[in-house]
């Protein structure tokens, strides 16, 4: 999804191009079913030329992380978004300083 958001539209070579410059790229044949499991979850559709497809994303980056973090906070927090905090906590991955951050920022809402 990164890297359709970032070139906006692309045919799988694009994307495996993209790919390519950021970590090890999966096999064309792998990405292609990825995309198009994206697609089965409406993420992503596509634009025909024949046999072959344009793809490009449905759905914002903002929107894929509220649908993403929702289900992850549900899946591995029971619903408590202070559980996942707590967990940053307990691996020391937030400071007590970014914790009062979050507070003021609840706070002046």
């Amino acid at each position: 999804m990164k890297i359709l958001w970032n070139i906006e539209r692309g045919f799988v070579k694009d994307i495996l191009t993209a790919y390519a410059s950021k970590e090890e790229p999966p096999h064309y044949n792998t990405l292609s079913t990825m995309v198009r499991n994206l697609e089965e979850k409406g993420f992503v559709t596509h634009k025909a030329y024949g046999k072959t497809h344009e793809y490009f994303p449905l759905i914002s980056k903002e929107s894929y992380r509220a649908v993403y973090m929702d289900k992850a906070i549900s899946d591995f927090f029971s619903d408590s978004y202070s559980h996942l905090v707590s967990q940053f906590a307990a691996e020391e991955k937030i400071s007590v300083a970014e914790l009062r951050d979050i507070i003021a920022i609840i706070e002046n809402k």
